[in-house]
């Protein structure tokens, strides 16, 4: 399985922003899916926004508009930029790597916590 290094969380007043990164600690397959889950006290583990080597995404309704999805195949490092955070987006934020014939690597999480 493949590591995968997060960073970027922490602690945000409600309407602030945020940027989380997550990068694999070694080479990965070149085609593959990359993207964000995040799980809140309580709550089911739930998608937020992926995004395919080639760009194309795919976010959760609850964040569209608000969330940008991104990342840089040269750097394979993808990137999830959270503005007008809520309350609500308090949450474990993790990443995932899925790579073609050879299945889904996990980030170890991120804390986000958004005050009001």
């Amino acid at each position: 399985q493949v590591q995968l290094v997060e960073s970027g969380g922490g602690l945000v007043q409600a309407g602030g922003s945020l940027r989380l990164s997550c990068a694999p600690s070694r080479t990965t397959f070149n085609v593959n899916v990359m993207g964000w889950y995040r799980q809140a006290p309580g709550k089911q583990r739930e998608l937020v926004a992926t995004i395919t080597t080639l760009g194309s995404t795919n976010y959760a309704d609850s964040v569209k508009g608000r969330f940008t999805i991104s990342r840089d195949n040269a750097k394979n490092t993808v990137y999830l930029q959270m503005s007008s955070l809520k309350p609500e987006d308090t949450a474990v934020y993790y990443c995932i790597l899925d790579q073609t014939y050879r299945g889904r690597s996990w980030g170890q999480g991120t804390q986000v916590t958004v005050s009001s």
